[in-house]
Formats: structure tokens, C-alpha cells, sequence
């Protein structure tokens, strides 16, 4: 796993660690998806999904569900407003998976008409 993770928290605990203050440095990173659904179904056309490693005493855990699964998200949006319901307001993001320059989604602006150039 990413990051030299061996350690998990069950998303249930962060409140607790968060009022002692034991959470330090939260990054987000990019994974291969594991879980299925979401409106995302298809790996193949979604092969990616976002996580979270928080360090907690220094070390670093990886967040789980109440069932034990790896949280992944599909959409950077939703998982800012999860760590902000959760108390966190800093972290960082890395993707080392995906190469750059390549977007998924073509640009929100239309092209420059030729009369411009």
C-alpha cells in the first residue's frame, strides 16, 4: 500500500483522535479502485478512485469504513466536504497515477474560433 501504510482507523474513531489531538498530516492520493458503485461501475472506463492516509502519533493509517473497506471516493468535491464533516480543514493531495497533460474530460471552454488566432 501507498505511503508505507500498515495501520487502519475506522472512520468512526476520527472524532475521538481529532478532540485529543493525535491526527496529524492528512493526504489525499490517488488508488486503484477497489470498491464498485457510485454511478461508476465500469473499471475499466473509471480505473481510479481518491483515499485518504492520516497520520495519527506519526504513523500513517489508511481510513476504513464501518465494514472495514478502504473509503474511496470518485470525486474530489465529495471528499473535501467529507473531511470537512469529519473536523479536518487541512490536507494535502498527490496523483501518481495518472500521467499529466492527459484529462479524462474534455476542456469547459469551447475552442478558440479561427478569426482569433
Amino acid at each position: 500500500m501507498a505511503y508505507g501504510v500498515n495501520v487502519s482507523v475506522r472512520q468512526g474513531e476520527l472524532d475521538e483522535l481529532l478532540r485529543t489531538h493525535r491526527i496529524g498530516k492528512v493526504v489525499v492520493y490517488r488508488v486503484e479502485r477497489s470498491q464498485l458503485g457510485g454511478g461508476f461501475g465500469d473499471q475499466d472506463k473509471y480505473p481510479y478512485a481518491w483515499t485518504v492516509v492520516i497520520y495519527i502519533d506519526g504513523l500513517p493509517a489508511s481510513v476504513m469504513s464501518a465494514r472495514g473497506l478502504r473509503r474511496e471516493w470518485t470525486s474530489l468535491d465529495r471528499l473535501e466536504r467529507w473531511l470537512r464533516e469529519q473536523g479536518i480543514r487541512y490536507w494535502s493531495v498527490t496523483n501518481e497515477l495518472e500521467p499529466l497533460g492527459q484529462s479524462a474530460e474534455p476542456p469547459a471552454y469551447p475552442s478558440v474560433p479561427p478569426s482569433f488566432k
